[in-house]
Formats: C-alpha cells, structure tokens, sequence
C-alpha cells in the first residue's frame, strides 16, 4: 500500500463507499487519454473521469484560458456582479439549446441544477396561482443527483437511495421505455405514461428526464419516439418539460444534445459534467422565455436560489474554451468514430456467459452482465490492464475522451472484453 493511499484511509471519505475506500489506486497525474499512477503504471482512461473530461486531460486551450482569468479575475460573488467569461457563457449556452432557451442559470453542479429545475417548476405553478400543481413525474430506470430533491425524482428502486425513501417528496413514476434506441414504440408502450398524466393532472408540475439515455440508474438506451410523445403530453396538459442533460450534454450520443434525436426543446434543460470538459465544477440550468416571463411577472418577481460560487469566473472561463474546441466540429466525427470502434470491440463480449446484453450508442459503450460485479476483484483486474473502468451494479461501461484514438480504443475494448470472459 503506498504512503498517499495509507493517509487517504485515515481521513478521506469517497463517493458510495464506507468510510475506508478499497480498492484505491492512487494517482500523481494525467494527460489525454491516460492517468498515470503513483507507480509508474499508465492507465487508458474509459470513463473521461464521470462523463466530464470530453476533450482528455490538460488540454492546452483550457488550460491557457484559465491560466489567463485567474491572473485577471478568480471569483467574485454574483449577486449584484457580473464579468465577461459567464455572460459570454450564458450567451453561448442559450444559443446552442435546443429550441434557444432564452436565460442561464449557473450553479456548482449537476445534482443543484436539477435542484434549480425542480423549483423552477415549482416556482412557476406558485405564481400562476396554483401550487397545488407540485407533483414531479420522472421515469424508472432514470437517476438525477445526490441532493433531497434530485434523490425524489430518481427510481426509487435502481436509483441508489433507497435508503432515504421516507423522508423524500412522494413523485411520481412511469415504467422506464421499454423500446431500444433503433427500435418503434406500440401505443401500449404509452400507457403507463398516459395513465399518469390523466390520473395527476390536477397535481402535475413537470416531467423530468434523461432524453435517449439514462444513465445511472441503468445505462438504457431508449427510442425517440418515447420523448416526443413525453413533449406532446406536455404540451396538452401545461406541464413542464425538464430535460437533464447533465450526462448526454455536449456530443457523448452523437447529437450535441441527446433532445435532438427526438427532434423536441424542453421548457427547462440541465447541463454539466462536461461543461468544462472536466477542468473545473460548473453546471447551468437553462429556461424558456416563458418560464422566465412567468416568475418574473407573478410574486416575489425573483428566482429564490442563489450559490455562493455560482459563476465562478475559473470555471466559466474553462467552460467557453471547451465549448470553443466544440465550435470545431471535430467531436461529430470523433464520437462516430467512436461509436464503431466501441461496435467492433465489445460485439464479442455478447456470446459471453457472464453477459446478459451489449449495447452502444455514440461514444458509450455498456456490457451488461447477469450478476453485479465485486469490486474488489473487477477493478484491480481492469487496472492490470491496464484501464481504468469504474462499474457499478451489473453494468461495465466506457465513455472514453473523444479524441481516444484507435489503438487505444482497441485496447480498452479488449481489456474489457478480457476482464468480463474472466467472470464466466
């Protein structure tokens, strides 16, 4: 055990795991597409560090912008303040939307900008005068966040926090779509969904989803279809459309939103992790003209939410310089390249015993096995390796930097395909 492992156990506590972290591999530094650790192995990185380091590490134009602003500007409270890299940013943001949502609202991370769309949502129905419309209908199999209000509108079963279930708002929950990504819907695939709206209408003040793929509650890649009807639901009844964004956002399914494969714009849309494409923490949620025009005119006239780092400028600065390497265009062609190699690379796994599903879709790749994986002798075989692949549950998957090139591509799809026959 090295030194920095040993004093981590002593005091640091990491996400979903007890008070001792184990396995841990410590890491002394990254580049591109590799994390080299502490003893001198380098590791291909399949999971671009949760979804966010889309670009790879220390790229050069992120790094040079947030060396620029933190000699000029590090932070500054935004209340009453403003500077040029988060209105820059809000302005690019809100052209990009889908639909072009018209005000940005920035926030320190995924988990508070789902927050932020909830209370939005609420927000509105208390200023049209009724807040008995307070009920939030989300899908199962769907996850968004970690804080109270984003914990009520993940599955309460597959979603994690289960534990909590008591003292969460009581929402509401359709089946998760049970269509692929390439496949038609039924119009009894509707049902559950339809049922729901006519059931609760009285109550309903928004729907939230993960559009085309949700992610940690199960890694499901679902037909278009599903979230054009979801959009035309909405559309009959008033309710709110909230589109999280926060793992699809940003090129991963191929599209720069993952909305645009239906084809929809959301009232309300969440983005983050890849935002600074890794660099810093930063994520905005983004509202329609509508549900601006709403809360603005109805009482108190003001958005009751306000982060003290919100619109750090470090981060905002970083955010515009991905978002200038995403102007290049050159993600489209990378994701698709992507795509085929995740395609060709993990198709062997599907003849596995261990395995009970592969599926891909722009540059995420999912091995789903029968039984849920033991960390304890999983990760410590991906690193040998030589990968890092974080599991969870019953799912191996990768989300590799987009600029992974194909040998490297190669040798994660193998290492995966290698670790997996292992546990038949």
């Amino acid at each position: 055990m090295s030194e920095l492992v040993a004093r981590d156990r002593r005091h640091v506590w990491h996400p979903y795991a007890g008070p001792v972290a184990s396995p841990l591999f410590a890491v002394e530094s990254a580049q591109g597409v590799r994390l080299r650790l502490e003893d001198g192995r380098e590791l291909i990185d399949g999971m671009s560090s949760w979804w966010s380091a889309i670009h790879g590490y220390r790229h050069p134009h992120i790094e040079e912008a947030v060396k620029q602003q933190l000699e000029r500007l590090p932070h500054v409270m935004f209340g009453g303040l403003t500077h040029e890299p988060a209105v820059r940013l809000c302005e690019r943001l809100a052209a990009q939307s889908p639909g072009g949502l018209e005000r940005v609202f920035l926030s320190d991370s995924g988990s508070v900008a789902v927050e932020i769309a909830l209370k939005l949502a609420l927000q509105v129905w208390q200023a049209r005068g009724r807040p008995q419309r307070r009920r939030i209908l989300a899908l199962r199999g769907g996850y968004h966040g970690d804080t109270f209000g984003a914990m009520a509108v993940c599955d309460p079963v597959t979603g994690m926090h289960g534990l909590f279930a008591g003292t969460l708002a009581s929402q509401l929950f359709a089946e998760r779509p049970a269509r692929r990504f390439d496949e038609a819907c039924e119009a009894a695939d509707f049902a559950d969904l339809r049922r729901l709206f006519a059931e609760h209408a009285d109550e309903l003040a928004a729907v939230i989803v993960e559009p085309i793929v949700q992610g940690a509650g199960g890694m499901w890649f679902y037909s278009p279809e599903y979230l054009r009807e979801i959009r035309r639901l909405c559309d009959d009844s008033g309710v709110l459309l909230v589109a999280d964004e926060i793992a699809t956002g940003f090129g991963r399914t191929g599209r720069y939103f993952a909305c645009e494969h239906a084809g929809i714009a959301p009232d309300v849309l969440c983005v983050g992790k890849a935002l600074t494409g890794g660099t810093l923490t930063l994520a905005a949620t983004l509202a329609s003209a509508e549900v601006c025009r709403v809360i603005g005119e109805g009482q108190p006239g003001v958005f009751m939410h306000g982060p003290t780092f919100m619109g750090n400028a470090l981060a905002c600065a970083a955010a515009n310089a991905s978002l200038d390497l995403l102007d290049s265009g050159a993600w489209s062609e990378q994701v698709a390249g992507i795509e085929r190699g995740l395609e060709a690379g993990l198709a062997a796994c599907r003849g596995l015993p261990a395995v009970a599903d592969v599926r891909v879709l722009g540059a995420i790749g999912v091995v789903e096995l029968r039984e849920p994986v033991d960390m304890e002798r999983v990760a410590p075989a991906f690193v040998a390796q030589g990968i890092w692949i974080r599991p969870f549950g019953r799912l191996v998957y990768t989300m590799p930097p987009y600029g992974i090139d194909s040998d490297d591509l190669r040798r994660l799809t193998d290492g995966i395909r290698t670790v997996v026959a292992s546990l038949d």
